[in-house]
């Protein structure tokens, strides 16, 4: 390793230490490295232009956000709510499935699990707590766990900033994504009616089946909004970069003309907030674009796919530890930064060991997820704790057996490839 990368990644260190933001920190220690060695800061400009103009993906990062935000502030997210109590809220611990159905939903119209936290989850985390079956600490657990399944059913802002730096099909991550977010629901699902049989919480008053038609036609619309993505993608109709436009669009006429629940001054908030989360993104991807280059320009890559070559570490041995080091670093990083900085490293050797970079990729995504509900980091749990005022610890001590659950479900994921890999073989998938 040379000096000049030791100073880079000791200034980052540094300044991500002493609490400065990783963007910047990511930044400034790019901007180090490129003044020792003495390649001046033209090159970070080059770096930048041509990583974005190569990147058109990019484009559907901040669309989607716009459709995410559009979707909280109007009455779409209500109705989808009334639709999921209709549909599961009659049986024991069912507004903690209400919960997890309402991720599912959402999880087809936002791609974030921030946006999922903070917008659909705040609603539930109210109904929970004013029922008087659920305590604070329970209802926000769930509500955090149910949230990381948001990137991974498609659209998926982390699966867009995947298929960048891999160069693979978004949409064949987007369908690789379907299963296993279903297989995240059913853990989380079959634990919260676990915990309601065992602590006795009592049953809701179920909605009428003759109201469920009426219901579902309420919500009807936006439930379209994942079909349409889907069908314009693997229809061949759009582009991923299109389909999120298309999203965004949708968004904008369910809530401002057919539920007439979107004023202007609060479209312009919403873009407000959208252009300060796509920023914030943004400069994640800007300092991971010239960080990408000085580990390139090290060959740390190449080093690292020789030295575990020469090794001869069996594929599964590689995933496994690749997991537990994404794991442990989700305690103290965002999933952006894992997914831009961490994971290019490990894809030459996944190459070189014959994995398959969807399931690669599909799985570092649920990792990650699930570092957002980690402490101390958890960043859903901070989310979530800002919009209720539900105290940290509360949280922490509720949120252990959804993720020792989440867990599981990515062992299953690692060892039984076919799980994530079968959808994307149906549509035509050779990997």
């Amino acid at each position: 390793m040379s000096l000049e990368l030791l100073l880079c990644l000791g200034t980052l260190f540094l300044l991500a230490g002493i609490g400065a933001p990783i963007a910047y920190a990511i930044l400034v220690g790019a901007l180090v490295y490129l003044g020792v060695s003495g390649q001046g800061i033209g090159v970070a400009g080059k770096v930048l232009l041509d990583g974005l103009y190569s990147g058109f993906v990019l484009l559907a990062v901040p669309l989607f956000i716009v459709a995410a935000n559009i979707m909280n502030a109007g009455t779409i997210s209500d109705r989808l709510l009334g639709f999921c109590v209709a549909l599961v809220g009659r049986f024991r611990g069912g507004l903690g499935h209400v919960n997890v159905v309402a991720s599912l939903i959402f999880s087809g119209m936002s791609g974030s699990a921030v946006a999922d936290a903070a917008g659909i989850g705040k609603i539930i985390i109210e109904m929970m707590t004013k029922s008087g079956h659920y305590t604070r600490g329970y209802s926000a657990a769930i509500t955090a766990a149910s949230a990381t399944i948001g990137p991974i059913i498609p659209p998926s802002i982390p699966m867009v900033l995947y298929a960048l730096i891999s160069n693979t099909s978004i949409g064949y991550l987007f369908l690789a994504g379907i299963v296993p977010g279903l297989l995240m629901g059913a853990v989380l699902m079959a634990l919260n009616s676990w915990i309601s049989y065992r602590r006795g919480f009592a049953i809701e008053e179920g909605v009428p089946l003759r109201e469920l038609p009426g219901l579902t036609i309420r919500a009807f619309p936006a439930l379209l909004m994942p079909a349409i993505l889907l069908y314009g993608i693997y229809g061949g109709v759009t582009t991923p970069t299109e389909a999120a436009a298309v999203a965004a669009f949708y968004a904008l006429l369910l809530a401002a003309l057919f539920y007439r629940a979107l004023s202007a001054r609060a479209l312009f908030d919403i873009l407000v907030e959208s252009a300060r989360s796509s920023a914030a993104v943004g400069l994640v991807i800007g300092g991971a674009l010239i960080l990408n280059y000085i580990v390139a320009s090290e060959n740390i890559p190449g080093l690292m796919a020789d030295a575990l070559v020469g090794l001869d570490v069996h594929p599964l041995v590689f995933l496994l530890a690749v997991n537990l080091l994404l794991l442990l670093l989700g305690c103290v990083l965002d999933a952006t930064t894992i997914i831009l900085v961490i994971l290019p490293l490990f894809l030459p050797t996944c190459r070189e060991l014959g994995i398959d970079l969807v399931h690669f990729g599909v799985v570092a995504v649920v990792n990650c997820m699930i570092g957002l509900i980690t402490p101390p980091y958890g960043i859903l749990l901070f989310v979530i704790n800002a919009v209720t005022r539900i105290p940290l610890g509360e949280m922490i001590r509720e949120i252990w057996p959804f993720f020792g659950v989440l867990l599981l479900a990515l062992l299953a994921l690692i060892l039984f490839p076919d799980l994530v890999l079968w959808l994307p073989r149906v549509f035509g998938y050779a990997g």
